[in-house]
């Protein structure tokens, strides 16, 4: 399965790794577990790696990421990874590299490199790079072990949810023969500060649901500029305080930004993925996202997934 985009690593003298933009747990620890993999097992060769940072995942970054100019892309290979969408991508010079490759496990939106590896039986993109490693008999530090590991944690809700199957143990166990700290990854996943937690229990109170027991919360521009905190936090970082109510199947979280309306959408049963297409996003079946321009489309987007709840219910 790996084949091709090991030959392009072995060709090219420089790699340059990019993921979607406001990373998360699983796109950096498959971008920086990658840049170890690939450091150890070609020490003649440059790699790099690019992209915006996330104060929820600082804790991740062993070294920096790297400032690459613009004629480092003569010559070079780029690997995108994780990103289902080219207006995700953190850094559009992917495409002025001498050739492009993808990794990713999200559902296929768009061609976006012109070798494309995308699998969406892994829970993960750093579950993905842990079979490439393995297959390929490339060298995995604990160091890289332990960012595959955190990312494949995250993703999969801390081995919860339904994407998680016995794939995802075997690369796992693959991991954990590392020696690495995994009380380290869970303490800085899962220990917040008491304003987190308070801005969450504020979260809380805020949402509403619609007819058909979709969940929902709605934060303006005003609001969000209030607490101080980034749109990130705000966005995906709150929009599983919805994720555990009784009856509920569906959520959305909405929050406006200078950028738009960031829509995280997730379910526990249903293909909420076709609706963030449907807006210009994308993700995986349960769990995708979009930006939407200004409420008025919010509402829209909100009254489908409550029609596709009527629909499911009475199926």
């Amino acid at each position: 399965m790996f084949e091709q985009i090991l030959e392009l690593v072995v060709r090219y003298p420089r790699i340059i790794l990019h993921r979607h933009k406001n990373p998360d747990g699983d796109a950096l620890g498959s971008q920086l577990g990658l840049r170890h993999i690939l450091r150890d097992s070609f020490p003649d060769k440059e790699i790099l790696a690019v992209g915006d940072m996330s104060d929820r995942y600082a804790f991740m970054v062993d070294s920096p990421l790297d400032t690459v100019p613009d004629e480092a892309y003569q010559n070079a290979l780029a690997i995108v990874l994780d990103t289902s969408a080219k207006s995700l991508i953190c850094d559009e010079r992917y495409t002025t590299a001498a050739a492009t490759a993808r990794l990713d496990h999200h559902i296929f939106c768009e061609e976006i490199c012109g070798l494309e590896i995308t699998d969406t039986s892994f829970e993960s993109c750093c579950g993905l790079v842990t079979a490439m490693a393995k297959e390929c008999s490339l060298t995995v530090s604990p160091a890289a072990a332990k960012l595959l590991y955190t990312g494949m944690v995250t993703d999969s809700g801390r081995f919860r949810y339904d994407s998680t199957n016995a794939q995802t143990h075997r690369m796992a166990a693959f991991l954990m023969e590392r020696d690495f700290d995994t009380a380290d990854i869970y303490r800085n996943l899962y220990s917040d500060d008491l304003s987190f937690i308070q801005l969450r229990a504020n979260y809380t109170l805020k949402i509403q649901t619609t007819p058909h027991r979709v969940a929902y919360i709605y934060t303006d521009r005003a609001e969000a500029q209030s607490y101080g905190v980034s749109d990130f936090t705000l966005s995906r970082g709150m929009v599983n305080v919805m994720g555990e109510i009784r009856g509920i199947d569906s959520w959305v979280n909405f929050t406006e930004t200078e950028a738009g309306v960031l829509c995280e959408i997730r379910s526990s049963k249903y293909n909420i993925n076709p609706i963030a297409v449907k807006y210009g996003g994308g993700g995986h079946q349960k769990a995708s996202g979009c930006t939407l321009s200004d409420r008025e489309e919010a509402m829209r987007l909100l009254d489908d997934l409550n029609s596709l709840s009527e629909v499911e219910s009475h199926a």
